[in-house]
């Protein structure tokens, strides 16, 4: 077998940070500022969030992705309220539990396919809205791009939100990888305001570590009065970064310029490679083209642990046998082709 890629299939958390994101960290680390966001790249980092979404938002910024959704959802929730979220969602999956211990909330998961969920599942959640036996709804989450690598469409974004504004919801948007999910509509930042503003989306988590930053997230309120109490909701869940211009200084290297397209364009180009280059060598049906930047091949179970030994990648459903191989902003054509030579070899042996 040729030398292992590292664990550059594992995900894009496993990515370094983008050498323009050191480059600003340097930059801000010179000299003495105010901390807790009142210092010039703070500033700088908010306006270029306007910017990008064509219309004044409130942006908060976030050191993890965990914190940033529960911070959205703490400044979107009401007293005795529930979240209606897909059932391979990520707060309700992979984040042991963190929405409903930080908050008191209970989630409420839906079925989806593809990691998607209907506009009928949310109907038939909020047949409990007022009953007071019941947690009422009064969130919807939606992620985008999916844990299963599909991305909704603006229209159906669209129809998921009037629905849920009907009822009296508020909608927050799971955006860890929105950069993959607008990138993917090739619409550039348009894209961005038609999927999400255009369609009523009330707070997004602003994904950053999984697309080149050093370790940085936002929650950008499109809806701003529901902001008012997230400022000091932030600091309570304790995500009030003090030294806050190294997180915001990572931002504006990836907004300006439009670079944060570019990097999860790439990221989703070199998916669609590594599926051309595997798909011949699995069975038909095995691997299915990617909507973003990870594909979801179905292995034997032996092939697929001597190849993880190899180079390390997640499972993703073990009741089907699919595993998840994931591209970042760094993969090369070099990396894909000796990872596929490595498949080759297991595969035919």
């Amino acid at each position: 077998m040729p030398p292992p890629p590292a664990c550059a299939f594992a995900s894009d958390n496993a990515a370094g940070a983008h050498p323009l994101v050191l480059e600003a960290l340097v930059d801000a680390n010179n000299g003495h500022a105010l901390a807790y966001g009142d210092d010039p790249w703070t500033r700088r980092c908010e306006s270029l969030f306007d910017e990008v979404f064509g219309t004044p938002v409130t942006t908060l910024l976030a050191v993890n992705g965990t914190g940033a959704n529960v911070l959205a959802l703490a400044a979107l929730l009401n007293q005795a309220e529930a979240v209606l979220c897909s059932d391979w969602s990520h707060i309700n999956v992979d984040e042991t539990g963190a929405p409903e211990r930080v908050l008191g909330a209970k989630l409420i998961p839906l079925p989806s396919t593809g990691g998607r969920i209907s506009v009928d599942a949310v109907i038939d959640a909020c047949g409990a809205l007022g009953n007071p036996h019941h947690a009422q709804p009064g969130v919807l989450s939606l992620t985008q791009s999916t844990e299963w690598g599909t991305c909704y469409s603006v229209d159906e974004i669209g129809a998921l939100v009037e629905v849920a504004h009907a009822r009296g919801l508020r909608v927050h948007l799971d955006g860890a990888r929105i950069a993959n999910a607008v990138a993917a509509l090739g619409r550039g930042v348009e894209g961005l305001r038609d999927m999400v503003v255009a369609t009523g989306v009330d707070a997004i988590s602003f994904g950053g570590t999984k697309n080149g930053l050093f370790g940085a997230e936002a929650v950008v309120f499109l809806e701003r009065d529901l902001a008012a109490r997230a400022v000091f909701l932030r600091k309570q869940v304790n995500q009030l970064a003090s030294k806050m211009r190294f997180i915001s200084a990572q931002f504006c290297a990836m907004l300006e310029d439009a670079r944060w397209l570019d990097w999860a364009g790439h990221a989703n180009e070199m998916a669609r490679t590594l599926h051309e280059a595997t798909a011949p060598l699995l069975p038909a049906g095995a691997i299915h083209p990617p909507e973003v930047n990870s594909v979801f091949p179905v292995l034997p179970a032996r092939a697929a642990e001597t190849l993880r030994e190899w180079c390390f990648f997640w499972d993703w459903d073990t009741s089907s046998g699919q595993y998840r191989w994931m591209t970042a902003w760094d993969t090369t054509p070099d990396d894909i082709a000796r990872f596929a030579a490595g498949v080759a070899h297991v595969l035919g042996s």
